[in-house]
């Protein structure tokens, strides 16, 4: 049976569903891990909330790696980066650019931050708060890297990342909130995390692309055709702009609970919002694979969407568990991992976790529209972005019913994204389908 078993398993290990679900399934690990370190700084601070708010703070600020990611793993696939040795090459040009744009950022945040610890809702943290430009700075590094070794199909090394960083960051954040340094502390780990990650995925690529005569410290010429850095990120500006969208409709409503509710409400509320998140971690490793395998069939003139398919088959299978648990231990869920005082919110766990399972797959219809390079699907969603915060300022003052809002927000935002993913035909593909 076992010798049966074996060429059955390789072969779903190397097919494309097997990527798929191998980048999901490190997704939801990243996720479990996630959720471990939100119970664990929980009980660890007695002002989770500011920790929670800098958190927020810090995922709008790594929209731009995600960015990158996408960028990078589009043009990787397609060539434009160079192969490698000239991909190293250019990533090594792009590193430096980036170290002395991470400097400057670093002090101009030190400099604001007071200002930002105000805008974040945390005045007696200023420099905790100082430390998310630079912690998103190094995000993008990771990001950039995590993109490069998804262009080159290296999906096993991502996942890996994936996975260490929300390791590196529960047990670096916990023994920096454990020595004395607090929420800064805590905080602090997910820097701390980044930088493992970066020098993770850096050596992963050194061992893929260098020959034995590259040499780190050796100053090389750019890559013939590629990118440079600056140019890199202009290019980005499309996916950037639609995965700050996707930030504000996934954040937002945390940010208006704190103004809606008491400390106490929107701390539980904030503690439901962490559980019913767990898709969107989900959709995100999806996407690792739905991006560049997009890109790849586009480019080849084959039909994309039963890529897009496959990722949402994914989101489906998971969501269905979840949203049973949701539905009927919302409370004993909530209980008994945050505390029984940060339960009090717990009606409102089944219909944010049906938003941002709603919302995860907008995600995915907005990564695969960004593989094929389209660009006006954002008006529509950019207006939802913008219509939330003020539909959800005039809701009542109930979690439940402020988290129904939300829901109808992302269903909205979600029937926008997929009329135009799913009915409007990929150029390359009609061509491809057509009568000669």
């Amino acid at each position: 049976m076992r010798t049966r078993l074996a060429p059955l398993l390789l072969r779903l290990r190397v097919s494309d569903t097997g990527k798929a679900a191998g980048l999901a399934g490190a997704m939801i690990a990243n996720n479990v891990i996630a959720l471990v370190s939100s119970v664990a700084f929980a009980r660890l601070l007695t002002d989770y909330g500011a920790l929670a708010a800098l958190i927020s703070y810090l995922t709008i600020l790594t929209v731009f790696g995600q960015a990158l990611q996408v960028a990078t793993a589009r043009e990787g696939v397609l060539g434009h980066l160079g192969e490698g040795e000239e991909l190293l090459t250019t990533l090594e040009r792009w590193a430096k650019t980036l170290a002395v744009f991470t400097v400057l950022a670093t002090v101009v945040s030190v400099l604001l931050r007071q200002p930002i610890a105000d805008l974040v809702g945390v005045k007696h943290q200023g420099w905790a708060a100082a430390a998310g430009i630079p912690a998103g700075c190094t995000y993008l590094a990771v990001c950039t890297l995590r993109g490069a070794l998804q262009g080159i199909g290296d999906y096993k090394s991502v996942a890996i990342s994936l996975v260490g960083e929300q390791g590196v960051r529960l047990i670096a954040g916990s023994a920096l909130a454990e020595i004395g340094l607090g929420i800064g502390g805590a905080y602090i780990g997910s820097l701390v995390a980044y930088v493992a990650m970066t020098g993770y995925c850096a050596a992963r690529l050194y061992r893929r692309l260098a020959s034995p005569a590259h040499r780190r410290w050796r100053v090389r010429g750019a890559a013939t055709g590629a990118l440079g850095f600056g140019r890199h990120v202009w290019a980005a500006i499309i996916p950037i702009t639609a995965l700050g969208v996707i930030q504000l409709l996934q954040n937002v409503d945390l940010i208006t609970a704190k103004h809606q509710f008491s400390d106490t409400i929107a701390t539980s509320y904030a503690v439901a919002a962490v559980a019913a998140k767990a898709l969107i971690w989900v959709a995100m490793g999806a996407s690792f694979y739905l991006v560049p395998e997009t890109s790849r069939r586009h480019a080849a003139g084959e039909d994309t969407r039963p890529v897009l398919g496959r990722a949402l088959a994914i989101i489906g299978v998971c969501a269905i568990p979840c949203l049973l648990i949701f539905a009927f231990g919302a409370h004993p869920l909530l209980a008994a991992v945050f505390g029984k005082k940060k339960a009090i919110a717990s009606d409102a766990l089944l219909p944010l976790g049906a938003a941002f399972t709603v919302l995860a797959a907008t995600y995915l219809a907005v990564q695969y529209m960004l593989a094929l390079k389209r660009v006006w699907f954002l008006a529509g969603i950019a207006l939802v972005a913008v219509i939330e915060p003020i539909l959800l300022l005039h809701a009542p003052k109930h979690p439940a019913s402020f988290a129904g809002v939300v829901l109808i927000v992302q269903i909205i935002g979600a029937a926008l994204a997929y009329g135009i993913a799913l009915f409007v035909r990929p150029r390359a593909a009609v061509a491809a389908s057509a009568p000669a």
